[in-house]
C-alpha cells in the first residue's frame, strides 16, 4: 500500500497536496517548503515527514538544514525510525552534512549506541569530515557505557586527524568519569588538562565536587576548591549550590546557610537550586516558619519558587496536621502563577480524607482533571488507600472501581495498589476472598513473597477457613 493513499494521510493534507500538484515545478517547491517549515515551527513532525516526502517524490532537492532539524524533532519526539528516514531521503535526494551526522548519532545514544556507531562510519565513507562535536557526542556515550578504553581509542582517533579536543570534549570524559564512580581517576584527569593544552572550566571542577561530596570525601572536596581557586577559576553559583544542598543532606543546615550568605557577599545572585535545600531540609525538621522566612528570602531575590518548593511546604503542614493552613495556599497557587500539579493534589487528597473532609478530598480528583492533571499510580494508590481505610464493604467495591479506572486509564497498578486493594476488601470483612486474591496475585508474581507473608499474618489462614466452615 502506498504512503500516500487516502488511508494513511489526513484529509487536510490530501487536499492541500492536490491543490499543489496543479502548480508549476518552481512553484510546488517554494509551496512545499512553507508548509514544511510551518508544520516544523509547530513541532508536528509527521506532517513535516509527509511534506518531504512529497518535494522530493516530486523532484524537489531537499534541504539540510530543514532536515535536520526535522531528525532532532523527531528523535525528540522517540520516532527514531522516522529520524532515520529522513537521513534516508536527505542522503538518497540531497546532500547531508556533519550537522546532519551528528543529530543523528546524537539521536541514537540513548541504548543504541551501535546504531550510532553505524551511522558514524556511514559518514566516513560519504567523505563527511567528522568535527570535535562529532567526537565528543561519541566520547560521551561510551564513557557512559563504561567503555573507557573505547573513548581514549576515539580521543587519539581525534589526535591523529588532526582535531583538537576542547572543554566540551574533556568535560565529557570527566562527567562518564563520575558517573561511574571513577572519582580518583576524574581528579588525575582534570590534573592533566593543561598539560593537553587545555585550562578546566567551572563546569569540569563542578562535576567533580558533586561526586566527591555525593562520595562524603569532604577532605578530597574542599583540596578540590583551593586548587580550583590557585588557578584562577572562581566558583559560580552552581558551584555554592552543589555545597549547600550536599550539607543540607547531611543534616548541617546552618552550614549550608552559611555557605548561601558567602554566595550574596560575593555578589553572586542565588537561584532555585541554592534555596530548594535549605527549604526542603527545614521542612524536614519540622521548621515551617524558618522554611517560609527562606521562601521569602527567595522571592525577593527575584527567584520565584516553583511547584517543588511549594509542594514541599504543602506536604509539611500536612504532615504537621496543618491542613486548613495547606488548603490556604493551595488555592493561591495558580494566583502566583505556580499552578498545582498531580504531586499537590496527592499530597492534599490524603490529608483531607484523614482529616474528615471527604467531599472536599473528592473534589480534588474532580478539580485536577478539569483542569487537564492526570492523575498517576499515586493518585490512584492514594484514593484506593482512602476508601479501604474505612473497613466498609461499600468503599471497598468503591476501591474496585477505582482500580477498574485506573487500568482504563493506562495507568499499570503496582504491588502498592495490590495490597491496600486486599487489605481493604479483608477489613471490609471479606477476608477469604482477600486471601484468595492475594494468593492469585502472588502466583502471578504481582505481589512479592514478603507482601504475601505479611498479608497471610494480617488475615489468618485458619480464621479464613473458620470464617468460610
Amino acid at each position: 500500500m502506498s504512503l500516500f493513499s487516502a488511508e494513511h494521510v489526513p484529509h487536510n493534507l490530501l487536499f492541500t497536496t492536490l491543490q499543489l500538484k496543479a502548480a508549476s515545478h518552481s512553484h510546488q517547491e517554494t509551496q512545499f517548503m512553507k508548509l514544511l517549515k510551518r508544520s516544523l515551527k509547530k513541532g508536528k513532525y509527521d506532517e513535516s515527514l509527509y511534506f518531504l516526502e512529497c518535494m522530493v517524490i516530486k523532484g524537489c532537492k531537499p534541504d539540510v538544514i530543514i532536515c535536520t532539524k526535522l531528525i532532532k524533532g523527531l528523535f525528540q519526539s522517540k520516532k527514531n525510525e522516522k529520524a532515520v528516514r529522513v537521513m534516508e531521503i536527505l542522503e538518497k535526494y540531497g546532500e547531508p552534512d556533519v550537522f546532519a551526522y551528528n543529530a543523528l548519532i546524537s539521536g541514537f545514544l540513548e541504548g543504541k549506541v551501535e546504531s550510532a556507531f553505524k551511522v558514524f562510519n556511514q559518514l566516513l565513507r560519504d567523505n563527511c569530515k567528522p568535527t570535535v562535536v562529532t567526537y565528543t557526542i561519541l566520547i560521551q556515550a561510551v564513557m557512559l557505557k563504561g567503555e573507557n578504553d573505547k573513548a581514549t581509542e576515539l580521543l587519539d582517533e581525534m589526535l591523529a586527524r588532526g582535531l583538537k579536543p576542547d572543554i566540551f570534549t574533556y568535560n565529557a570524559i570527566i562527567r562518564g568519569m563520575c558517573k561511574k564512580g571513577m572519582v580518583d581517576q576524574a581528579y588525575e584527569f582534570i590534573r592533566s588538562l593543561k598539560s593537553r593544552g587545555c585550562q578546566p572550566h567551572v563546569i569540569s571542577y563542578n562535576l567533580l565536587l558533586r561526586a566527591l561530596l555525593n562520595d562524603g570525601k569532604w577532605d578530597v572536596g574542599e583540596k578540590l576548591m583551593s586548587e580550583m581557586i590557585s588557578t584562577g577559576c572562581e566558583p559560580n553559583v552552581v558551584t555554592y549550590s552543589i555545597l549547600i544542598s550536599l550539607l543540607c543532606r547531611d543534616g548541617k543546615i546552618e552550614e549550608a546557610v552559611n555557605v548561601l550568605k558567602v554566595v550574596k557577599e560575593k555578589g553572586l545572585t542565588p537561584d532555585a537550586y541554592s534555596y530548594d535545600p535549605i527549604i526542603a531540609a527545614y521542612c524536614k525538621e519540622g521548621r515551617l516558619d524558618l522554611a517560609i522566612e527562606y521562601l521569602n528570602y527567595m522571592i525577593s531575590d527575584g527567584c520565584l519558587p516553583d511547584i517543588v518548593n511549594y509542594n514541599t511546604i504543602l506536604a509539611t503542614l500536612c504532615k504537621h496536621g496543618n491542613v486548613h493552613q495547606a488548603l490556604e495556599i493551595f488555592d493561591k497557587l495558580s494566583e502566583v502563577g505556580c499552578p498545582p500539579n498531580v504531586s499537590s493534589y496527592n499530597t492534599m487528597l490524603c490529608s483531607l480524607w484523614s482529616s474528615g473532609h471527604k467531599i472536599r478530598a473528592l473534589g480534588m480528583i474532580s478539580e485536577m482533571l478539569s483542569k487537564g492533571t492526570e492523575p498517576d499510580e499515586i493518585t490512584y494508590n492514594s484514593l484506593i488507600s482512602c476508601l479501604c481505610r474505612e473497613g466498609l464493604r461499600a468503599e471497598s467495591n468503591d476501591a474496585i472501581e477505582v482500580l477498574a479506572a485506573m487500568v482504563a486509564k493506562g495507568c499499570k497498578p503496582n504491588e502498592t495498589t495490590y495490597v491496600l486493594l486486599i487489605q481493604g476488601i479483608g477489613f471490609a470483612g471479606w477476608r477469604a476472598e482477600a486471601m484468595e486474591l492475594a494468593n492469585s496475585l502472588f502466583t502471578m508474581l504481582a505481589v512479592s513473597e514478603d507482601s504475601f507473608k505479611r498479608l497471610n499474618k494480617t488475615f489468618p489462614l485458619l480464621d479464613v477457613y473458620n470464617e468460610i466452615t
